[in-house]
Protein backbone atom coordinates (compact mmCIF):
# COMPACT_ATOMS: atom_id res chain seq x y z
CA UNK A 1 0.00 0.00 0.00
CA UNK A 2 2.91 2.49 0.63
CA UNK A 3 4.64 1.84 -2.55
CA UNK A 4 1.09 2.32 -4.48
CA UNK A 5 0.87 5.70 -2.59
CA UNK A 6 4.74 6.76 -2.96
CA UNK A 7 4.46 5.71 -6.84
CA UNK A 8 1.06 7.91 -7.20
CA UNK A 9 2.88 11.38 -5.32
CA UNK A 10 5.56 10.41 -8.41
CA UNK A 11 3.35 10.77 -10.85
CA UNK A 12 1.35 13.70 -9.60
CA UNK A 13 4.83 15.39 -8.80
CA UNK A 14 5.52 14.56 -12.47
CA UNK A 15 2.62 15.94 -14.08
CA UNK A 16 3.27 19.35 -11.95
CA UNK A 17 6.59 19.70 -13.22
CA UNK A 18 5.16 19.14 -16.90
CA UNK A 19 2.34 21.61 -16.43
CA UNK A 20 5.01 23.92 -14.95
CA UNK A 21 6.67 24.09 -18.56
CA UNK A 22 4.52 23.88 -20.36
CA UNK A 23 3.18 27.64 -18.48
CA UNK A 24 6.73 28.73 -18.79
CA UNK A 25 7.26 27.70 -22.46
CA UNK A 26 4.01 29.36 -23.55
CA UNK A 27 4.57 32.40 -22.01
CA UNK A 28 2.44 32.22 -19.07
CA UNK A 29 -0.19 35.20 -20.41
CA UNK A 30 2.49 37.68 -20.69
CA UNK A 31 1.68 39.90 -17.28
CA UNK A 32 1.08 43.81 -17.40
CA UNK A 33 2.60 46.40 -15.77
CA UNK A 34 0.95 49.03 -13.50
CA UNK A 35 -0.10 51.28 -16.58
CA UNK A 36 -1.99 48.44 -18.18
CA UNK A 37 0.43 48.08 -21.36
CA UNK A 38 0.63 44.38 -21.88
CA UNK A 39 4.48 43.29 -21.80
CA UNK A 40 6.11 41.90 -24.83
CA UNK A 41 5.83 38.14 -25.07
CA UNK A 42 7.78 36.29 -27.63
CA UNK A 43 5.54 33.47 -29.35
CA UNK A 44 6.55 30.97 -32.09
CA UNK A 45 3.60 31.58 -33.76
CA UNK A 46 4.25 35.70 -33.74
CA UNK A 47 1.89 38.31 -32.06
CA UNK A 48 -1.46 38.11 -31.49
CA UNK A 49 -2.03 40.74 -34.36
CA UNK A 50 -1.67 39.54 -37.30
CA UNK A 51 -1.46 42.75 -39.91
CA UNK A 52 -1.48 42.64 -43.40
CA UNK A 53 2.02 43.15 -44.32
CA UNK A 54 4.37 44.32 -47.38
CA UNK A 55 6.01 40.90 -47.81
CA UNK A 56 9.39 41.76 -46.53
CA UNK A 57 8.28 41.53 -43.27
CA UNK A 58 6.48 38.19 -41.60
CA UNK A 59 4.04 38.33 -38.63
CA UNK A 60 4.88 34.51 -37.67
CA UNK A 61 8.03 36.58 -35.29
CA UNK A 62 8.19 39.40 -33.53
CA UNK A 63 6.10 41.25 -30.24
CA UNK A 64 3.33 43.36 -29.71
CA UNK A 65 2.85 45.94 -26.98
CA UNK A 66 -1.02 47.35 -26.69
CA UNK A 67 -2.07 50.34 -24.61
CA UNK A 68 1.06 52.29 -24.69
CA UNK A 69 1.99 56.15 -26.04
CA UNK A 70 1.29 57.52 -29.12
CA UNK A 71 5.07 58.23 -29.31
CA UNK A 72 7.91 56.11 -28.98
CA UNK A 73 12.01 56.13 -29.35
CA UNK A 74 14.95 54.20 -30.88
CA UNK A 75 18.45 53.66 -29.30
CA UNK A 76 20.28 53.70 -32.94
CA UNK A 77 23.95 52.50 -30.43
CA UNK A 78 22.02 49.63 -28.53
CA UNK A 79 18.61 49.19 -30.69
CA UNK A 80 16.61 49.85 -27.32
CA UNK A 81 13.33 51.32 -27.20
CA UNK A 82 11.43 53.10 -25.30
CA UNK A 83 7.75 54.09 -24.74
CA UNK A 84 5.58 55.62 -21.59
CA UNK A 85 2.51 54.21 -19.89
CA UNK A 86 -0.02 55.48 -17.34
CA UNK A 87 0.84 54.32 -13.93
CA UNK A 88 -1.37 54.99 -11.01
CA UNK A 89 -3.15 58.06 -10.67
CA UNK A 90 -1.94 61.11 -12.83
CA UNK A 91 1.40 59.33 -12.95
CA UNK A 92 3.34 57.80 -16.21
CA UNK A 93 6.72 55.53 -16.46
CA UNK A 94 9.37 55.17 -19.41
CA UNK A 95 9.77 51.27 -20.21
CA UNK A 96 12.35 49.66 -22.75
CA UNK A 97 12.78 46.80 -24.66
CA UNK A 98 15.05 45.05 -27.13
CA UNK A 99 13.60 46.02 -30.46
CA UNK A 100 14.81 42.84 -31.65
CA UNK A 101 13.32 40.26 -29.44
CA UNK A 102 10.90 42.25 -27.31
CA UNK A 103 12.76 41.65 -24.35
CA UNK A 104 12.08 43.90 -21.39
CA UNK A 105 14.78 46.44 -20.35
CA UNK A 106 14.78 48.87 -17.88
CA UNK A 107 11.88 50.52 -16.32
CA UNK A 108 12.24 54.22 -15.09
CA UNK A 109 10.54 55.79 -12.00
CA UNK A 110 7.04 57.26 -12.02
CA UNK A 111 6.65 60.72 -12.25
CA UNK A 112 3.92 63.53 -12.48
CA UNK A 113 4.22 65.72 -15.32
CA UNK A 114 2.66 69.40 -15.46
CA UNK A 115 0.24 68.59 -18.25
CA UNK A 116 -1.29 65.11 -16.99
CA UNK A 117 -4.16 64.32 -19.44
CA UNK A 118 -2.02 63.67 -22.29
CA UNK A 119 1.20 61.42 -22.59
CA UNK A 120 4.59 63.24 -22.11
CA UNK A 121 6.00 63.94 -25.24
CA UNK A 122 9.12 61.76 -26.25
CA UNK A 123 12.15 61.88 -28.34
CA UNK A 124 15.88 60.70 -28.65
CA UNK A 125 19.16 62.72 -28.81
CA UNK A 126 22.60 61.94 -29.62
CA UNK A 127 25.92 63.32 -28.49
CA UNK A 128 29.23 62.53 -29.45
CA UNK A 129 29.32 60.62 -26.43
CA UNK A 130 25.81 59.42 -25.40
CA UNK A 131 22.72 58.74 -26.33
CA UNK A 132 19.28 59.54 -24.38
CA UNK A 133 15.70 59.67 -24.21
CA UNK A 134 14.02 62.95 -23.44
CA UNK A 135 10.07 62.92 -22.37
CA UNK A 136 8.61 66.08 -22.20
CA UNK A 137 5.47 68.16 -21.03
CA UNK A 138 4.25 71.38 -21.02
CA UNK A 139 2.09 72.80 -18.14
CA UNK A 140 1.35 74.67 -14.60
CA UNK A 141 2.53 74.72 -11.77
CA UNK A 142 0.30 73.94 -9.22
CA UNK A 143 -3.23 74.72 -9.08
CA UNK A 144 -3.35 78.08 -8.54
CA UNK A 145 -1.11 79.39 -11.32
CA UNK A 146 -2.09 82.38 -13.32
CA UNK A 147 0.88 83.95 -15.40
CA UNK A 148 2.94 82.73 -17.93
CA UNK A 149 5.46 82.78 -15.22
CA UNK A 150 3.88 79.81 -13.66
CA UNK A 151 4.06 77.52 -16.90
CA UNK A 152 6.95 75.43 -17.48
CA UNK A 153 8.48 72.53 -20.20
CA UNK A 154 9.30 69.89 -17.84
CA UNK A 155 11.95 67.88 -19.43
CA UNK A 156 13.42 63.66 -17.79
CA UNK A 157 16.16 62.82 -19.54
CA UNK A 158 17.53 59.07 -19.40
CA UNK A 159 20.69 57.38 -20.66
CA UNK A 160 19.85 55.01 -22.96
CA UNK A 161 22.35 52.37 -21.49
CA UNK A 162 20.85 52.30 -17.57
CA UNK A 163 17.85 54.40 -17.22
CA UNK A 164 19.85 56.75 -15.82
CA UNK A 165 17.50 60.36 -14.94
CA UNK A 166 17.94 63.82 -14.70
CA UNK A 167 14.59 66.13 -14.35
CA UNK A 168 15.31 69.84 -15.46
CA UNK A 169 12.30 72.36 -15.07
CA UNK A 170 12.68 75.31 -17.38
CA UNK A 171 10.31 78.38 -17.07
CA UNK A 172 8.70 79.26 -20.71
CA UNK A 173 5.58 81.31 -20.56
CA UNK A 174 4.18 80.27 -24.48
CA UNK A 175 3.59 77.07 -26.58
CA UNK A 176 6.69 75.69 -26.88
CA UNK A 177 8.60 73.59 -29.70
CA UNK A 178 11.29 71.15 -28.37
CA UNK A 179 13.75 69.05 -30.75
CA UNK A 180 16.32 67.50 -30.45
CA UNK A 181 18.38 67.36 -33.90
CA UNK A 182 21.34 68.73 -32.13
CA UNK A 183 24.16 67.91 -29.05
CA UNK A 184 21.44 69.63 -26.89
CA UNK A 185 17.61 69.71 -26.18
CA UNK A 186 16.20 73.36 -27.89
CA UNK A 187 13.02 75.11 -26.55
CA UNK A 188 11.98 77.77 -28.89
CA UNK A 189 9.10 79.50 -29.27
CA UNK A 190 8.62 79.25 -32.46
CA UNK A 191 10.47 82.79 -33.42
CA UNK A 192 13.82 84.38 -31.99
CA UNK A 193 13.64 83.21 -28.67
CA UNK A 194 15.22 79.98 -27.57
CA UNK A 195 17.19 78.17 -24.50
CA UNK A 196 18.74 75.15 -24.66
CA UNK A 197 19.20 72.21 -22.25
CA UNK A 198 22.76 70.35 -21.71
CA UNK A 199 21.90 66.84 -21.00
CA UNK A 200 24.25 65.81 -19.00
CA UNK A 201 24.67 67.98 -16.80
CA UNK A 202 20.82 70.10 -17.07
CA UNK A 203 22.44 73.40 -17.41
CA UNK A 204 19.73 75.78 -18.97
CA UNK A 205 21.63 78.14 -21.41
CA UNK A 206 19.12 80.87 -22.59
CA UNK A 207 20.00 82.05 -26.28
CA UNK A 208 17.94 85.67 -27.18
CA UNK A 209 17.16 87.24 -30.41
CA UNK A 210 20.32 89.51 -29.89
CA UNK A 211 22.66 86.86 -30.16
CA UNK A 212 21.61 85.05 -33.07
CA UNK A 213 24.53 86.73 -35.09
CA UNK A 214 22.60 87.69 -38.82
CA UNK A 215 24.92 87.29 -41.36
CA UNK A 216 26.34 90.35 -42.55
CA UNK A 217 24.61 92.49 -45.76
CA UNK A 218 21.28 90.02 -45.34
CA UNK A 219 18.32 92.21 -45.03
CA UNK A 220 15.90 89.49 -45.28
CA UNK A 221 17.53 87.44 -42.37
CA UNK A 222 15.74 89.89 -40.20
CA UNK A 223 12.38 89.33 -41.49
CA UNK A 224 10.12 86.20 -40.47
CA UNK A 225 13.43 85.01 -38.56
CA UNK A 226 13.05 81.66 -36.55
CA UNK A 227 14.93 79.07 -34.70
CA UNK A 228 14.99 76.01 -36.79
CA UNK A 229 17.39 73.32 -34.94
CA UNK A 230 20.44 72.73 -32.70
CA UNK A 231 24.00 71.43 -34.55
CA UNK A 232 27.52 71.23 -32.62
CA UNK A 233 28.38 74.76 -33.61
CA UNK A 234 25.28 76.55 -33.13
CA UNK A 235 21.55 77.58 -33.54
CA UNK A 236 20.30 77.00 -36.88
CA UNK A 237 18.07 80.30 -38.21
CA UNK A 238 16.15 81.02 -41.01
CA UNK A 239 14.78 84.61 -42.25
CA UNK A 240 12.53 85.47 -44.79
CA UNK A 241 14.92 83.88 -47.60
CA UNK A 242 18.29 82.68 -46.60
CA UNK A 243 19.38 81.07 -43.61
CA UNK A 244 22.53 80.35 -41.29
CA UNK A 245 23.96 78.87 -38.55
CA UNK A 246 24.39 81.06 -35.73
CA UNK A 247 28.31 81.82 -35.68
CA UNK A 248 29.00 79.67 -38.25
CA UNK A 249 28.23 78.68 -42.33
CA UNK A 250 25.24 81.23 -44.08
CA UNK A 251 23.24 79.20 -46.99
CA UNK A 252 24.57 81.99 -49.56
CA UNK A 253 27.60 80.57 -49.08
CA UNK A 254 26.57 76.69 -49.59
CA UNK A 255 24.43 77.22 -52.24
CA UNK A 256 23.57 74.04 -54.64
CA UNK A 257 24.63 73.99 -57.95
CA UNK A 258 22.08 75.68 -60.33
CA UNK A 259 20.34 77.62 -57.36
CA UNK A 260 19.35 81.03 -56.66
CA UNK A 261 21.87 82.09 -53.76
CA UNK A 262 19.81 84.37 -52.21
CA UNK A 263 16.31 81.97 -52.17
CA UNK A 264 17.13 79.23 -49.42
CA UNK A 265 14.86 78.40 -47.12
CA UNK A 266 15.08 75.16 -44.28
CA UNK A 267 11.70 73.56 -44.27
CA UNK A 268 12.93 70.15 -41.78
CA UNK A 269 15.84 69.64 -40.09
CA UNK A 270 16.84 66.19 -38.83
CA UNK A 271 19.80 64.72 -36.46
CA UNK A 272 22.86 66.08 -38.93
CA UNK A 273 21.11 66.83 -41.73
CA UNK A 274 18.92 69.90 -43.09
CA UNK A 275 15.77 69.64 -45.97
CA UNK A 276 16.03 72.65 -47.71
CA UNK A 277 14.39 74.34 -51.18
CA UNK A 278 16.05 77.05 -53.65
CA UNK A 279 14.23 78.88 -56.11
CA UNK A 280 16.34 77.85 -59.69
CA UNK A 281 18.15 80.49 -61.10
CA UNK A 282 16.67 82.25 -63.74
CA UNK A 283 19.23 80.64 -66.32
CA UNK A 284 18.49 76.98 -65.91
CA UNK A 285 15.99 75.55 -67.89
CA UNK A 286 12.37 74.98 -66.01
CA UNK A 287 13.02 77.53 -63.11
CA UNK A 288 9.62 79.43 -63.32
CA UNK A 289 7.85 76.11 -62.77
CA UNK A 290 10.72 74.29 -60.22
CA UNK A 291 11.91 74.22 -57.21
CA UNK A 292 15.28 72.91 -56.56
CA UNK A 293 14.93 70.21 -52.76
CA UNK A 294 18.63 69.89 -51.65
CA UNK A 295 19.42 67.90 -48.47
CA UNK A 296 22.61 69.79 -46.33
CA UNK A 297 24.93 68.57 -43.77
CA UNK A 298 24.26 70.33 -40.69
CA UNK A 299 27.67 70.96 -39.31
CA UNK A 300 29.08 72.13 -42.37
CA UNK A 301 26.29 73.50 -44.72
CA UNK A 302 27.53 71.18 -47.73
CA UNK A 303 25.28 70.04 -50.52
CA UNK A 304 24.58 66.28 -49.64
CA UNK A 305 22.06 65.53 -52.72
CA UNK A 306 19.68 67.64 -54.70
CA UNK A 307 16.52 67.11 -56.75
CA UNK A 308 14.54 69.72 -58.80
CA UNK A 309 10.37 68.96 -58.61
CA UNK A 310 7.16 71.30 -59.91
CA UNK A 311 6.65 74.02 -57.77
CA UNK A 312 3.06 73.60 -55.81
CA UNK A 313 0.22 75.57 -56.71
CA UNK A 314 -0.24 76.97 -53.32
CA UNK A 315 2.56 76.68 -51.06
CA UNK A 316 1.22 74.28 -48.03
CA UNK A 317 1.00 75.56 -44.33
CA UNK A 318 3.31 73.36 -43.45
CA UNK A 319 5.83 70.82 -44.81
CA UNK A 320 6.65 67.50 -44.46
CA UNK A 321 8.65 65.54 -41.50
CA UNK A 322 12.50 64.48 -43.08
CA UNK A 323 12.35 60.65 -42.03
CA UNK A 324 16.22 59.41 -42.20
CA UNK A 325 17.18 55.03 -42.05
CA UNK A 326 18.50 54.22 -39.28
CA UNK A 327 21.90 54.18 -40.32
CA UNK A 328 21.45 57.94 -41.85
CA UNK A 329 21.87 56.79 -45.38
CA UNK A 330 18.22 57.33 -46.92
CA UNK A 331 16.12 60.16 -46.45
CA UNK A 332 12.30 60.88 -47.37
CA UNK A 333 9.94 64.02 -46.89
CA UNK A 334 6.56 63.87 -48.54
CA UNK A 335 7.23 63.16 -52.23
CA UNK A 336 10.72 63.44 -52.35
CA UNK A 337 13.69 60.56 -51.22
CA UNK A 338 17.28 61.06 -51.56
CA UNK A 339 20.03 58.47 -51.47
CA UNK A 340 22.82 60.23 -49.70
CA UNK A 341 25.90 57.69 -50.37
CA UNK A 342 25.15 58.37 -54.25
CA UNK A 343 24.06 61.24 -54.34
CA UNK A 344 20.97 61.10 -55.64
CA UNK A 345 16.99 62.55 -54.92
CA UNK A 346 14.63 61.43 -56.66
CA UNK A 347 11.07 63.58 -56.91
CA UNK A 348 7.69 61.44 -57.54
CA UNK A 349 5.29 63.05 -59.23
CA UNK A 350 3.50 62.53 -62.12
CA UNK A 351 4.24 64.42 -65.73
CA UNK A 352 1.20 67.19 -64.62
CA UNK A 353 3.59 67.62 -61.57
CA UNK A 354 0.73 66.32 -59.14
CA UNK A 355 2.57 65.13 -56.11
CA UNK A 356 -0.17 62.15 -54.91
CA UNK A 357 2.58 60.29 -53.01
CA UNK A 358 3.82 60.69 -49.56
CA UNK A 359 6.35 58.39 -47.80
CA UNK A 360 6.47 57.57 -43.96
CA UNK A 361 9.29 55.75 -43.43
CA UNK A 362 12.53 54.34 -44.98
CA UNK A 363 14.74 50.98 -44.38
CA UNK A 364 18.36 50.73 -44.48
CA UNK A 365 18.41 49.15 -47.68
CA UNK A 366 16.78 52.26 -49.69
CA UNK A 367 13.45 50.68 -49.43
CA UNK A 368 10.67 53.52 -48.67
CA UNK A 369 6.96 52.78 -48.02
CA UNK A 370 3.69 55.31 -47.94
CA UNK A 371 0.82 55.87 -49.54
CA UNK A 372 -0.78 57.75 -52.31
CA UNK A 373 -3.98 59.79 -51.88
CA UNK A 374 -3.52 61.28 -48.23
CA UNK A 375 -2.74 64.19 -46.73
CA UNK A 376 0.72 63.42 -44.65
CA UNK A 377 2.38 60.73 -43.26
CA UNK A 378 0.21 60.77 -40.33
CA UNK A 379 -2.50 59.74 -42.75
CA UNK A 380 -0.05 56.59 -44.37
CA UNK A 381 0.86 55.57 -41.06
CA UNK A 382 -3.24 55.52 -39.91
CA UNK A 383 -3.43 53.33 -42.69
CA UNK A 384 -5.36 55.64 -45.03
CA UNK A 385 -5.26 55.86 -48.88
CA UNK A 386 -3.43 53.19 -51.18
CA UNK A 387 0.33 52.04 -49.87
CA UNK A 388 2.81 52.40 -52.29
CA UNK A 389 6.60 51.02 -51.91
CA UNK A 390 9.27 53.11 -53.07
CA UNK A 391 13.04 52.05 -53.94
CA UNK A 392 15.16 55.12 -53.30
CA UNK A 393 18.30 54.51 -55.35
CA UNK A 394 16.35 53.04 -58.64
CA UNK A 395 13.82 55.71 -58.20
CA UNK A 396 10.85 53.32 -58.81
CA UNK A 397 7.59 52.59 -57.21
CA UNK A 398 5.00 49.31 -56.87
CA UNK A 399 1.73 49.31 -55.24
CA UNK A 400 0.86 47.11 -52.57
CA UNK A 401 -2.34 45.49 -51.57
CA UNK A 402 -4.56 47.95 -50.66
CA UNK A 403 -5.14 46.73 -47.07
CA UNK A 404 -1.29 46.08 -46.66
CA UNK A 405 -0.53 48.79 -43.45
CA UNK A 406 3.61 49.93 -43.70
CA UNK A 407 5.96 50.41 -41.27
CA UNK A 408 5.96 53.45 -38.81
CA UNK A 409 9.84 53.17 -39.21
CA UNK A 410 12.42 49.98 -39.65
CA UNK A 411 15.58 49.78 -37.19
CA UNK A 412 19.17 48.79 -37.46
CA UNK A 413 18.04 45.14 -36.33
CA UNK A 414 15.62 44.59 -39.30
CA UNK A 415 12.06 44.58 -37.53
CA UNK A 416 9.33 46.72 -38.91
CA UNK A 417 7.60 48.76 -36.39
CA UNK A 418 3.82 48.83 -37.02
CA UNK A 419 1.06 51.10 -35.30
CA UNK A 420 -2.72 49.94 -35.04
CA UNK A 421 -5.76 50.67 -33.09
CA UNK A 422 -8.02 48.51 -31.95
CA UNK A 423 -11.91 48.66 -31.85
CA UNK A 424 -11.16 49.42 -28.03
CA UNK A 425 -9.45 52.60 -29.25
CA UNK A 426 -5.96 51.00 -27.47
CA UNK A 427 -2.60 51.85 -29.35
CA UNK A 428 -0.56 48.46 -30.46
CA UNK A 429 2.99 48.74 -31.53
CA UNK A 430 4.14 45.64 -32.76
CA UNK A 431 7.31 44.64 -34.08
CA UNK A 432 7.17 42.29 -37.32
CA UNK A 433 11.14 41.41 -38.40
CA UNK A 434 12.30 41.21 -41.79
CA UNK A 435 11.84 37.94 -43.44
CA UNK A 436 14.26 35.51 -44.54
Amino acid sequence: MRQKIVRLALVAGVLVLALLFLLATCGGGGGRDDGGAKKPVKKSTGPATQLPVPPAYTTQRGWELIGTSPDYAVSRTTGRLAFLVRATGDQYRLRTIDSETGRAGWSGEKWRPPAVKHFPKLLTLATDDHEYFVTWSYGKIGENALTPADTIVSLDVYGVENGTRRRVDVPWGSVPTVTTTGPGILISDGRTNSVVVAPETGRITKVPATSLKYPKGCASCRQLTEVRGLTSKGLLVSGAREFWVQGGWFSRNVAPRDADPRSGIPTSVAPGLVLAKWKLAEKVKGAAIHDLWTVHDAETGKPLASVACHKPAIEPGQYPQAVVSASGGYLVAGNLAFDLSARKGHCFEDASGAKSLTLASVTDDGTAYGATSVRNAADVLAGDGFPVKAEVTAGTTDTLPSNVRVPSADGAEGVGLFRWTDGKDRLHLIGYPRAE
